[in-house]
């Protein structure tokens, strides 16, 4: 089958999938409550999701490309997709099979210019991971590079062939769905699909520029200059392409491997706290950050000559998928942040609404009362402590909170889409790390530096306004008494140019209506005067042609001027 004919027949499949399961959404989920039967459609709920997240995994697996990183965004949706979902599509990355060795060489050779024995002095062929998207192995610099680089053993990413094309093929297929999915009215009230289709092709398309990804390493590793904890492999730039990126090999212990950390000393529950820490820091600080930080990209590496208290640090891996945060949203995020830390419900709508999540017109009285439930029963409890409440009641308020949002004119902001994904995936693996992860405790320390940030802008703005009010003070006495002054020697004079042009507009107007008025009154008179004189009559409809011409002339210049 040719490469356009392959094409073809995967965007047809994609959509073919798609429109199978709207169609099956729009009966059950749509059409069958409007007829009075939702208790039909909420029966079988729990197997048909089930039934199309396997369907979805078994395309994803079969396609690769795209469709394996909308699977694993989905099974990080446990926020807001139900477990019959996420639970099918776990793993999803582990089951890509890799690319035939012969057909990485001929890639890596074509981009690089000289056969692979003579770029490195060592390469594995087979591969240390493989991904939707590329592969890696390891191997070594030659000795001339190693003395330029400053390292020997590295890690190789090349992308897998025809990589491109597939990613072109699936962005036009999800285009369309988006497209799709944009015309149903309660989608569209609530997410800006073609946006945040633009923001996924965005961050696909750089994920498959291995250039794009080494500058973003760099970046990373200047955020964090300061910060011994975190560290990036470095880049061999002699042997890095478009579609080859040849990395310093840092592999160390993958952070969820709890009994690693515990052999090398390091304790889980530390490691969880600290890693919340280096998250938030990139979402609230820096405004640049790791957007797809699981397990298989970040390792724990062990410092013990460090002269530090920790005697490990994490390294970061893989920066295809990376997200900023403009300055605005961050501001935004903080405030979200700070209305969490003090349990303040009706100030977290406000920072919803300033974030954008929420439009300017949403009533949010019910909104404010269900958060401000939600903090007084759940809030500061640790995912161990919530295992414990009845799941009874977790289902009465998941409903009624449900329907609440539901009911809210909720929008998803564009950038939103990485920054989800990404608190996601981190609560994810500090749940993991340690089951009585309190995300509460990890979020305190950060908040109330906020908080004592905020009170000091609070200050200085109170400093700066009392500053300003007693220069208005201390000037008013000698501008009043000149004010009087002018007033009695007749010299005040006001400039009102608003009010002004209003008035003139009115009187414009007033002239129009007299001339209207005027010409209605010779018309008729002229018609009624016709029938004793026909001469008197005449000449009094011929004169109401002066006040017609200047209403309806006098409308014109007005207008244009």
């Amino acid at each position: 089958m040719s490469d356009e004919r392959a094409s073809r027949a995967r965007y047809r499949r994609i959509l073919r999938f798609a429109l199978r399961y709207m169609v099956q959404a729009w009966w059950y989920e749509l059409f069958l409550p409007r007829v009075g039967l939702s208790s039909l459609a909420a029966r079988g709920r729990p197997a048909r999701l089930q039934h199309i997240a396997r369907h979805f995994h078994a395309l994803a697996v079969q396609l690769g490309g795209l469709m394996i990183k909308v699977g694993q965004f989905m099974s990080s949706r446990l926020d807001v997709l139900p477990p019959e979902i996420t639970r099918e599509l776990e793993g999803l990355q582990d089951e890509v099979p890799p690319v035939a060795f012969d057909e990485i060489r001929a890639l890596a050779e074509a981009e690089l210019g000289v056969p692979l024995d003579r770029a490195f002095a060592q390469f594995d062929p087979l591969p240390l991971a493989a991904a939707s998207l590329g592969q890696a192995h390891r191997a070594a610099l030659s000795v001339e590079d190693a003395g330029v680089a400053g390292f020997t053993n590295v890690v190789v990413k090349v992308q897998r062939p025809g990589i491109d094309r597939v990613v072109a093929v699936d962005l036009a297929a999800l285009r369309k769905v988006a497209g799709w999915l944009h015309r149903v009215q309660i989608i569209r009230r609530h997410v800006d699909l073609p946006v945040l289709m633009e923001e996924f092709a965005r961050t696909s398309l750089e994920e498959i520029d291995y250039l794009h990804e080494a500058g973003s390493a760099e970046r990373f590793a200047a955020d964090f200059a300061d910060d011994g904890g975190v560290s990036v492999p470095a880049v061999a730039w002699e042997r890095t392409t478009r579609q080859v990126l040849t990395l310093a090999d840092v592999t160390a212990i993958k952070i969820n491997d709890v009994d690693a950390l515990r052999a090398a000393g390091i304790d889980p529950g530390e490691v969880a706290t600290e890693f919340a820490r280096v998250m938030f820091d990139q979402l609230f600080d820096h405004g640049f950050f790791h957007a797809d930080p699981h397990p298989g990209n970040i390792f724990v590496t062990p410092t013990p000559d460090a002269e530090t208290e920790r005697t490990w640090r994490f390294t970061f891996i893989d920066f295809g998928m990376m997200g900023e945060v403009p300055d605005r949203l961050r501001d935004g995020l903080r405030r979200v942040l700070i209305a969490v830390a003090a349990r303040d419900g009706r100030r977290l709508v406000e920072s919803m609404r300033d974030v954008g999540v929420l439009l300017p017109d949403a009533d949010t009285t019910e909104l404010e009362r269900a958060m401000t439930t939600l903090f007084a029963r759940f809030g500061g409890m640790g995912f161990a402590e919530l295992a414990q409440v009845d799941p009874r009641e977790f289902e009465d308020f998941a409903r009624e909170f449900g329907d609440t949002i539901r009911r809210m004119p909720t929008q998803l902001p564009e950038n939103f889409l990485l920054i989800i994904r990404t608190v996601s995936l981190t609560s994810g693996v500090c749940s993991s790390l340690d089951p009585a992860f309190n995300v509460w405790d990890a979020v305190e320390p950060y908040a109330q530096r906020l908080l004592r940030e905020e009170s000091g802008n609070v200050v200085q703005a109170f400093a700066t306004e009392v500053r300003d009010v007693l220069g208005i003070a201390v000037r008013l006495p000698r501008r009043l008494d000149d004010v009087v002054t002018r007033l009695e020697d007749g010299r005040l004079a006001v400039d009102t140019p608003k009010l002004d042009k209003r008035i003139a507009g009115l009187e414009r107007a007033g002239r129009r209506v007299v001339a209207a008025i005027i010409f209605a009154g010779l018309l008729i008179g002229g018609i009624l005067m016709r029938l004793d004189d026909i001469v008197f009559g005449t000449v009094l409809m011929i004169a109401s042609i002066v006040p017609l011409a200047h209403a309806v002339l006098a409308g014109l210049f007005s207008r244009r001027f």
